[in-house]
């Protein structure tokens, strides 16, 4: 037997078995709906997080692999015109005082200078026969020739260099074009 409540005709057991559920039972089924929505965007948002993170830690470590490995560059530049400068004496001697306390000083010196860039990851740009590649080679001047192909490298003025495979300054060159 049940009895009259103050909140309804019946309480208890037997009352919320007739009414199926009620309000009360749809309520909550919505509030769950709405909690699991809202925990799904939470893993996406979470995902999209943790993704960005890993893409931001990534660019880093290019970032600072890149800092690292050109971080001489401009050092690396200034060196060449030296380099230059020990070629260009060497040259201008041209064999006449090949015994000479300086000759033997420029060649030394040149030498070192040499080791210095291969250990530093610089490298020589001597591109004779060569095709011309304006990424890595300015032309100075274009002469007919008929021992190589239009637009090949006929002789180089000055090298060029390269720092770990980039640019530091491109080869000057003589392109050859048709008789």
């Amino acid at each position: 037997m049940t009895f009259p409540d103050e909140n309804g005709p019946e309480t208890g057991a037997a009352g919320a078995a007739d009414n199926g559920g009620g309000p009360e039972v749809d309520r909550l089924a919505v509030a769950l709906a709405t909690a699991q929505v809202e925990a799904q965007q939470a893993k996406e948002q979470q995902l999209r997080a943790f993704a960005e993170l890993e893409n931001f830690r990534k660019r880093s470590l290019r970032d600072i692999e890149q800092a690292r490995k050109y971080a001489l560059e401009k050092f690396a530049a200034e060196l060449i015109g030296v380099k230059d400068s020990l070629e260009m004496a060497l040259a201008a001697q041209g064999g006449q005082a090949s015994g000479s306390a300086v000759l033997a000083g420029v060649e030394a010196t040149l030498k070192l200078l040499g080791a210095s860039f291969e250990k530093a990851g610089i490298a020589e740009l001597i591109p004779t026969g060569e095709a011309f590649n304006p990424e890595f080679h300015e032309a100075m001047v274009a002469q007919p020739s008929a021992d190589l192909p239009p637009n090949s490298v006929l002789q180089v003025i000055q090298k060029g260099y390269l720092l770990n495979g980039r640019l530091l300054r491109p080869a000057r060159v003589i392109v050859s074009r048709e008789p």
